[in-house]
């Protein structure tokens, strides 16, 4: 489980990019966050800067939030470990079926998820897994006519 102070987030993201990139043992984790960094390599340069931590990434600025598009995709990927909610790593598989490309897959399901943690944030309410679900296998069947 990652750090839920959005600081000590970025450090750990930092702090496991730089371990992979020494060579040194990674913890579970630490492994999927620098796969997902590595994947990445637009945002090498931002995550390893001191600031980083600090820094705000304003929409309006037209900034893109690296840690917020890096974190994405990391949950995803333990939601389809976890499989949670009960079926996403069946869509999950279905949907990367038919795009043939993991990371296509995972932005259109980062879609998704985002929508779902835009509603939770607005209702004040916990994110509606079903809803997550449903879009992602809307998303399935729309693939093939992309």
């Amino acid at each position: 489980m990652l750090p839920s102070d959005r600081g000590r987030m970025r450090a750990f993201y930092r702090q496991s990019w730089q371990a992979f990139q020494a060579g040194e043992p990674l913890e579970p984790l630490q492994a999927l966050v620098s796969d997902v960094v590595g994947e990445h390599p637009e945002y090498h340069k931002q995550v390893l800067v001191d600031d980083a931590i600090v820094q705000e990434f304003s929409v309006a600025a037209g900034a893109t939030n690296p840690f917020l598009h890096l974190g994405m995709h990391v949950a995803l990927r333990e939601q389809v470990g976890a499989d949670r909610p009960a079926g996403i790593a069946l869509q999950y598989r279905k949907l990367l079926a038919r795009i043939g490309d993991r990371h296509e897959a995972e932005h259109q399901m980062m879609e998704c998820l985002g929508q779902v943690m835009w509603a939770a944030q607005r209702s004040g309410q916990a994110p509606d897994e079903r809803a997550f679900l449903d879009c992602v296998k809307r998303l399935r069947k729309s693939a093939g006519k992309r």
